[in-house]
């Protein structure tokens, strides 16, 4: 499956928004990647930084069922996201 940039941004502004309103998991995405609040609210327009969101919500499978149910998304939209944002290239090492 494969997303045009904007749907992937779409998606990823749907997953920040999820993520800004999950009072457990912020502080965990804030002092992992030592975003402040005025840092992500700026960088919902960084095509960038919200590769990075979804690099954080990719790590567990459990946060990807839940930002997806709910968004309304596939499961599979997340990761087709990404690959969409940049940086998204799958590297095969063989």
């Amino acid at each position: 499956m494969s997303l045009a940039r904007e749907n992937a941004e779409v998606i990823a502004l749907q997953v920040l928004g999820w993520l800004a309103g999950n009072d457990e998991l912020l502080p965990v995405f804030q002092g992992s990647t030592g975003v402040s609040e005025s840092d992500i609210r700026a960088g919902a327009a960084d095509p960038a930084f919200l590769a990075s969101v979804l690099d954080f919500v990719l790590m567990d499978d459990a946060w990807v069922v839940a930002a997806c149910d709910s968004a309304g998304l596939r499961y599979e939209m997340l990761p087709a996201a990404r690959r969409a944002l940049p940086g998204g290239d799958e590297v095969h090492w063989t």
